[in-house]
């Protein structure tokens, strides 16, 4: 049965999917700056519409020009952000409430409310810091991370435990490799985002038709080398650090792919065949995705959809790594030679007639 703050949990998991999503909305319409404060928009609690609203906001921010379109798209980002700030502080009330009930977690409810805490206060970086690219992926990776932890919240409250074979050691040390890669490849795609290098390869496979174009991987990758202070929209690398990052990120979905199509190898021959098929969809997406951003020049629905792919990625690799802190260990046999060697043994223990 479900436990108490599960359906809690559901519904606070697909209200950060949709604040994931508007997230990569704002920055895709480049929508980050569109209220140049924080909390509020140009000192008000909303987007101001009328005359003499958007006098006050001239007058209060003239070197931020309103446009009433990427306002409403950042508030509305806020607004979303903020009711599952108190969905999260509700669930951690109510772990709170229930510490004594058995299988009922603590610890995780608690940490969720310190990251979304945390999220807050990237969310006002972002704004204040105009942009600044260490900050806006750090808050991509925080909503990332938000969404994650709430999704095991979700799995650990259902009350659900399936039955799972027996599986080795060594397959879920390889689901943990593969979920920590699908991490690292989610940062590298927050990096190309907030640099603004979505569009620096225009062809695939190849870039700028080389299969090594020209690249400055040391001010690509040097988090120390951006300023704070400017205004960040748009980006300030040159072409050959963009070329560089958006490289990097497609090695790294090769890399991504290569691990989980071993995984889900591993998952099918160890009977968890269901599991497989489910990461090599996602997976077969994501790329699909990645793929149309380059031949489509960032299409902004394929854009968003594949910060959506991504998401749905992590979530498959965390519920693979959940499904498999269920399963007993073996000393490394695969689960269909342990069944062969269980059968084997029932039939010679049987007594002779």
């Amino acid at each position: 049965m479900a436990k108490p703050g599960y359906r809690l949990a559901f519904v606070a998991t697909l209200l950060a999917v949709v604040v994931v999503l508007l997230g990569a909305y704002t920055r895709l319409t480049h929508a980050g700056l569109g209220c140049p404060d924080w909390p509020g928009c140009y000192g008000f609690l909303g987007v101001p519409m009328s005359e003499d609203k958007q006098s006050l906001a001239a007058m209060r921010f003239p070197d931020a020009p309103l446009e009433v379109h990427k306002g409403w798209n950042e508030m509305v980002h806020r607004y979303f952000a903020g009711a599952l700030g108190l969905v999260i502080l509700g669930l951690a009330v109510q772990a709170l409430r229930r510490r004594n009930e058995p299988g009922q977690p603590l610890k995780l409810p608690l940490l969720l409310l310190a990251v979304v805490i945390a999220q807050a206060a990237f969310g006002m970086w972002t704004v204040t810091l105009q942009l600044w690219p260490q900050v806006v992926t750090a808050h991509l990776l925080g909503g990332f991370t938000t969404l994650s932890l709430l999704f095991l919240l979700t799995l650990r409250l259902s009350g659900q435990r399936p039955m799972m074979p027996s599986v080795p050691g060594r397959l879920r040390t390889l689901a943990l490799i593969g979920m920590l890669a699908v991490i690292v490849q989610v940062a590298l795609g927050g990096w190309v985002s907030s640099n603004y290098a979505a569009v620096a390869c225009t062809d695939f496979p190849t870039c700028h038709g080389q299969w090594w174009p020209q690249m400055d991987f040391a001010n690509a990758f040097n988090l120390t080398h951006h300023d704070i202070g400017p205004n960040y929209l748009g980006g300030m690398l040159y072409g050959e650090a963009r070329t560089a990052i958006h490289l990097t990120h497609r090695l790294g979905a090769l890399s991504v792919t290569l691990i989980l199509l071993v995984l889900a190898w591993q998952l099918w021959r160890n009977g968890l065949s269901r599991l497989a098929t489910l990461l090599v969809a996602a997976l077969a997406l994501q790329i699909g995705l990645g793929i149309s951003n380059v031949l489509l020049n960032l299409p902004l629905a394929v854009a968003v959809a594949h910060n959506g792919g991504g998401a749905l990625l992590l979530l498959v690799t965390v519920l693979i790594n959940h499904r498999l802190r269920l399963s007993p260990t073996t000393a490394g046999v695969p689960a269909s030679q342990l069944h062969l060697n269980s059968n084997t043994t029932s039939r010679l223990d049987l007594p002779r007639a």
